[in-house]
């Protein structure tokens, strides 16, 4: 029994060392179109909704900030459907506007100073806006892939 497992781990073995550096590119070609960590001072109240670049929804203006290996920093400014992030944690502090989203399965309120921690899995938004519109910095960990979101009712 012993000699059969041998082929199959270094079977496993040769296939990690091939897949390794294909992973790594793939990861660092999803970065590549971030702006490079720098220092900085950014003034995030001089932004506004306007001065953000569209996003695919059409509610929702947004440009990323910092990026890192481990996370991403960004300013967003409007609304966004319900919807969980199954594999980012998220966490968002909000700058400017008042109102209520959904966090998991209840309605909770913020206002500016509100910081919203949103667990990976963890439906949110669909804000009802008191006051806005509203605007946040959004922190990513990690890295928040592209088909990372799925919309939900």
């Amino acid at each position: 029994m012993r000699i059969a497992k041998t082929p199959a781990i270094a079977l496993a073995f040769f296939a990690g060392i091939v897949a390794s550096p294909l992973i790594q590119h793939a990861v660092s070609d999803a970065r590549a179109d971030a702006p490079a960590l720098s220092a900085a001072v950014i003034d995030l109240l001089a932004i506004k909704h306007d001065d953000l670049p569209k996003t695919t929804n059409a509610d929702l203006n947004a440009r990323t900030l910092v990026t890192t290996d481990h996370a991403t920093v960004g300013i967003q400014s409007g609304n966004v459907a319900k919807h969980i992030h199954p594999q980012t944690d998220e966490i968002q502090y909000i700058i400017e506007g008042s109102g209520s989203m959904w966090l998991g399965s209840e309605r909770k309120d913020f206002k500016a100073g509100s910081l919203i921690v949103i667990p990976k899995g963890t439906a949110h938004a669909g804000s009802i806006v008191s006051s806005g519109p509203v605007k946040a910095i959004a922190i990513k960990i990690p890295p928040q892939a592209k088909g990372d979101i799925v919309f939900v009712d």
